[in-house]
């Protein structure tokens, strides 16, 4: 491994495979082709979660297959199959976008920025997760380049063609202190973007790594001493570092309701993104958001995480990404999905649980340390083939055409009370 992180519990190697080799890391070794035989289970256990557990489904009977194949005038094959969609008002070249980093360490460096430009040419939006501003800096006046918020912007601007994808700023109760989403929507810099309908602001409630919590950061002494008066602060004793706290902020359907309204009313050219945690009202809570307005909900599963967080949460809160996916159901609004997306089978089973688009948070963040030019890509590369192998498999040609037909068994879920709302923001 040529990187530097470590991600436990997780795929790493599989990732760094993959953001090595591309399309071949989709099959097991070339060089034992002929004289292995591969069967169920062949790259070893997975990681036992509800979602690895279900099944995707093709059928005998493939109706969709023969509209294509009188369309194609052939018989279709995966290549025929179209990723291009639409994630939370952007047009988006594949239905995966790359998720929050924030001011975490492990987005050292210029790792940020080269995420960002390899999202541009994947044509996929990309989220700046909270807490940079306050923690790192925007990017003027001498601040770090690299890891600012500003440098990051201008990186994807770069190398984006300027039609798909988009960047999405989250904004948390001590980046609204410090009016992040006003120095954005106000920056010389951020006009093509806003001009084109490529710019997104993201009200996060929380994060699937440790829901009911906010941001957490491990911090030496003088850099915990710069940001004392926004954060809460923890000395570890024996170690000589500090814990930096975040506010995950408080809300109720009501406050939920009148953020959205408030982002809507002061950011008119702006799309509005609501990221939430894996709560037990985690339906009711998409419910409410998308009848405020809300252009995109995230639902952040147990599984992921790319932040500092304690070990208990990790383990024991929150909700599996498959009872969120459930617990929401087939919502009037754009849904995005995140937590433990690595491979295609997983991205599929999201897709036909009702998310438009699934989120790279861990597998971008490894590829790119394993390649800072074409870690991103290559992984980019291998999942696009395997999405569309699958997807032709269960003989259709969308990624919006699969649904929970392809997908199971499922298990059954206790419906929640759907809060009653404004319309849908069309």
């Amino acid at each position: 491994m040529s990187g530097m992180l470590r991600a436990p519990g997780f795929p790493e190697a599989a990732v760094r495979h993959r953001a090595r080799t591309g399309v071949e890391a989709a099959f097991p070794p070339f060089d034992g082709y002929g004289a292995t035989l591969y069967g169920s289970g062949w790259s070893g256990p997975g990681h036992d979660d509800p979602l690895e557990r279900l099944r995707l489904l093709p059928p005998v009977f493939m109706e969709q297959r023969l509209e294509k194949l009188i369309d194609l005038g052939r018989e279709p094959m995966p290549s025929d199959v179209s990723l291009e969609t639409v994630i939370g008002g952007f047009p988006s070249r594949l239905p995966f976008y790359v998720s929050a980093f924030g001011s975490t360490a492990a987005a050292r460096g210029d790792l940020g920025t080269s995420l960002g430009r390899q999202a541009a040419r994947l044509g996929i939006p990309l989220v700046v997760g909270e807490n940079v501003v306050p923690v790192i800096g925007y990017g003027r006046l001498g601040a770090q380049p690299a890891r600012a918020l500003l440098a990051r912007i201008e990186a994807y601007g770069e190398e984006g063609d300027g039609r798909h994808g988009g960047i999405v700023v989250q904004q948390s109760t001590e980046d609204a202190d410090a009016e992040v989403w006003n120095l954005v929507y106000s920056d010389p810099a951020a006009r093509p973007f806003l001009e084109a309908g490529r710019l997104a602001f993201e009200l996060k409630t929380g994060q699937g790594a440790k829901p009911g919590l906010g941001g957490m950061t491990l911090m030496d002494g003088e850099a915990a001493a710069a940001v004392a008066e926004q954060y809460a602060l923890l000395p570890i004793p024996g170690d000589g570092r500090t814990l930096r706290a975040s506010s995950p902020g408080t809300y109720t359907e009501e406050i939920l309701r009148q953020q959205i309204n408030l982002m809507r009313n002061n950011y008119p050219r702006a799309r509005v993104w609501v990221k939430l945690h894996p709560g037990r009202d985690v339906g009711a809570a998409a419910r409410v958001a998308w009848a405020a307005g809300a252009d995109s909900v995230t639902v952040d599963g147990a599984e992921g995480g790319t932040g500092w967080a304690p070990g208990g949460f990790l383990d024991h809160v929150g909700l599996p990404l498959l009872d969120c996916l459930l617990a929401v159901g087939d919502g009037p609004g754009c849904l995005l999905a995140g937590g433990r997306i690595w491979e295609g089978t997983r991205a599929v089973k999201c897709l036909a649980l009702g998310a438009r688009g699934v989120g790279l948070g861990r597998a971008a963040l490894v590829a790119a340390d394993e390649d800072p030019e074409e870690g991103l890509l290559r992984l980019a590369a291998c999942l696009d083939l395997e999405v569309r192998m699958l997807i032709s498999a269960l003989g259709k040609y969308e990624t919006t055409a699969v649904n929970r037909d392809d997908v199971g068994p499922l298990p059954t879920v206790r419906k929640e009370e759907v809060p009653h709302g404004e319309s849908v923001r069309g």
